[in-house]
């Protein structure tokens, strides 16, 4: 539709009341008379409005009218016994309603003209019915205005109107193309349960106020480019058989999509949204693009038939009870969105000043995450237990998890150290629930989840790591499974106390350097027993013996058994000692054999040194090959 708003009058104007410095009425002459209708000769106004019969066409551009006024020329045209007032086409371009304006069940029956109209006090076209195009195009409405279940067969014009107190378009029926652009609504606008049988085109509206498309139908295409909500804008329940392009629509707080319904939708965005943009239980039907900048993206039991990928920025992201039939990717992007086309350039974000653009994952409780691929995103709060198929998502780039809190603790008058890793925010509220101190507490209300849950969700986690050819980042979540059977009240003593063992010596096979300190305690250990214990006083030299019987010969070699060191302990300590009890521990521990005559106790001691420090090596040498293992 064009705007005939800004043109020039260019019919015969009534001039009533011009001066030198004021034009006077800007009204349309009612031929055959030089004035307007408003300004007509009582008797002359009489004798035309009796003239007009239902269905006439009528031409009053610029003509002001009061309400007496506009309430005699409705009933010049309505039809008998009280009927519908019905016109042909009707000419109100820049006409002026100073007192109310009623235009209730009234029929225009060929085009009818309202741009560039003035209304200054409320006006209702409930009911009403254009059957021929209808063009508001500028109008301004200063007060409420009313269309309530109004009937537009044809297109609809009101591009640049300026809706000053609430309008309400509740079950309107557009039955074309319906033009709103660069409208401004500065009170409620509702259009609620609209049906737009054609394009509905909202490109650059502003809505300085609640704004409600509840239960809308969009048989065609719907247009909110650069579109503006300055307070809560609500499209609940309402659905888009057509393309739905809200690319560059900023929304100052929430928007509501919760159970639209996008059946064809290649995208949705990119949009900004300073609060929550909700797309709870929405059907999205085809492969979907969402670009979004919010505070908050809540996808509660929202449905991706097809595959769809949500590119975001700053949002927190709430996906409990979602459905995913087809690969959906989650990711956040590094920098501001762009749009190509008339609409070129970088999309603001100035509602969003101020806020960290990090994108993070609050919840996959219920999802099956089988087809869900999570890329760059922050998942330190992410609620990962009872989730579907876990073992199955994929996580990509930087994903970011909770850690365990840094510094020193005390067990007792132990000083004790958190492992670094990487947890899961279960983890983080049971052991804050325990009393650990640093550990992040659930939220209010949350329950706080068993070890039992959380050692299911950590295998799976690992799988999902090892199956991408993943072992060192899998590494973490081993060790967290590892941590959860060791605390799981439901497990064997012996069970618990093995995996205990386990811990202390090598961090689950995962800690190099703890499996090393023990090992060259050990050594160390078993080279002090050796130095002051395990070496004989002396080394025992052979003896032999022999008989001689005619020409025979017997001859007969042993060696003393070792000598247990006598003496001080510090005199065994000695250089010598030492240096042979380290290549006797060396050889025996890697070579498996000294080759050295030991005592009782340095025997038993070489035996449980084979058997232990040989195992400490090797967990060392597996912690190192699980880091580095492609």
């Amino acid at each position: 539709m064009t705007s005939t708003a800004l043109t020039p009058p260019d019919w015969p104007q009534c001039g009533h009341g011009s001066t030198t410095d004021t034009p006077g009425c800007p009204g349309r002459t009612v031929d055959p008379y030089p004035s307007c209708l408003a300004h007509l000769d009582p008797a002359v106004r009489a004798e035309y409005l009796d003239a007009l019969a239902p269905g006439d066409d009528v031409d009053h551009r610029g003509t002001p009218f009061s309400e007496e006024l506009l309430g005699r020329l409705l009933d010049a045209v309505r039809e008998t016994d009280g009927g519908r007032p019905r016109f042909g086409a009707a000419e109100f371009s820049r006409a002026r309603f100073t007192g109310a304006a009623r235009f209730p069940w009234t029929v225009f029956g060929a085009q009818a003209w309202f741009a560039g109209a003035l209304f200054e006090d409320r006006c209702w076209f409930s009911k009403a019915r254009f059957t021929g195009d209808a063009t508001f195009d500028g109008a301004v409405f200063h007060s409420s205005s009313t269309f309530d279940e109004a009937v537009f067969d044809a297109n609809a014009s009101f591009e640049d109107a300026r809706f000053d107190g609430a309008s309400f378009f509740d079950a309107v029926t557009f039955g074309s193309d319906a033009w709103f652009r660069r409208a401004s609504f500065a009170g409620d606008s509702w259009f609620g349960s609209v049906g737009f049988h054609g394009d509905a085109w909202f490109g650059a509206a502003e809505f300085a106020a609640a704004c409600a498309f509840s239960g809308a139908r969009f048989r065609g295409n719907a247009s909110f480019r650069r579109a503006e909500f300055r307070t809560d804008a609500s499209f609940q329940a309402s659905s888009y058989d057509g393309e739905a392009w809200f690319a560059g629509a900023v929304f100052h707080r929430d928007a509501h999509f919760g159970h639209a319904s996008f059946p064809v939708a290649p995208a949705l965005g990119p949009v900004v949204c300073a609060g929550e943009l909700d797309l709870s239980a929405a059907a999205f039907g085809s492969p979907l693009i969402v670009e979004a900048a919010a505070g908050t993206l809540r996808c509660a039991g929202t449905r991706w038939a097809a595959k769809a990928s949500l590119r975001l920025r700053y949002a927190s992201v709430e996906l409990s009870d979602a459905v995913c039939e087809a690969p959906l990717r989650i990711s956040a992007r590094p920098g501001p969105f762009t749009m190509a086309g008339p609409l070129a350039g970088e999309v603001a974000e100035t509602v969003l000043a101020g806020r960290a653009p990090r994108v993070r994952i609050e919840s996959l409780s219920h999802v099956d995450t089988a087809h869900l691929v999570l890329t760059d995103l922050d998942l330190t709060t992410c609620r990962f237990s009872e989730a579907v198929h876990l073992d199955q998502v994929r996580l990509e780039g930087d994903c970011k998890l909770a850690t365990p809190p840094p510094g020193i603790r005390f067990s007792g008058r132990l000083p004790l150290r958190w492992s670094a890793r990487r947890t899961l925010a279960e983890e983080q509220h049971w052991r804050a629930a325990r009393g650990a101190g640093g550990w992040t507490p659930a939220p209010e209300g949350s329950a706080v989840v068993t070890p039992a849950a959380l050692t299911s969700a950590y295998r799976q986690l690992r799988k999902s790591l090892e199956d991408g050819k993943n072992e060192p980042d899998a590494a973490d979540f081993y060790y967290g499974e590892m941590e959860m059977r060791r605390n799981d009240p439901g497990r064997p003593a012996a069970e618990r106390a093995l995996l205990g063992v386990y811990w202390a010596l090598s961090g689950y096979g995962l800690r190099a350097s703890r499996a090393l300190g023990w090992l060259l305690l050990a050594v160390a250990a078993t080279i002090v027993v050796m130095t002051l214990w395990g070496l004989p006083e002396d080394t025992p030299e052979p003896v032999g013996s022999g008989t001689v019987s005619g020409t025979r010969l017997s001859w007969e070699t042993h060696t003393p058994d070792p000598v247990d060191p006598d003496g001080p302990l510090t005199g065994r300590l000695t250089g010598e000692r030492l240096d042979k009890s380290v290549r006797t521990v060396v050889n025996s521990v890697v070579f498996r054999s000294s080759g050295q005559d030991l005592t009782t106790l340095g025997t038993y001691t070489e035996m449980g040194a084979r058997l232990v420090e040989p195992l400490l090596l090797g967990l060392a040498v597996l912690a190192v090959r699980g880091r580095v293992k492609r």
